[in-house]
């Protein structure tokens, strides 16, 4: 049984494989593809439409407690692309 979490934007639980996870390592904000970095992560869905509104709703700079850069929105975009 695959183990549930919930996505920040939505609040929705969804099982580990259809999310992102975000984690902040060493000061920087990476996205933690094999989702087994040991620090505490944020998960995000990979539908488009909810990655849309992402950069919008500054939810990743709230959990983060610090600017995200440009760069991780878009690599989130492009994995999504590619997955679909």
């Amino acid at each position: 049984m695959t183990p549930l979490r919930m996505c920040a934007i939505t609040r929705q639980k969804k099982p580990k494989t259809e999310l992102f996870r975000l984690v902040k390592l060493n000061g920087k904000i990476v996205l933690d593809e094999k989702q087994n970095i040991q620090t505490r992560g944020v998960y995000i869905s990979k539908d488009k439409e909810v990655l849309k509104n992402l950069q919008k709703s500054k939810c990743l700079n709230k959990a983060f407690k610090s600017e995200v850069p440009k760069e991780i929105y878009e690599e989130v975009m492009n994995l999504c692309s590619k997955a679909s």
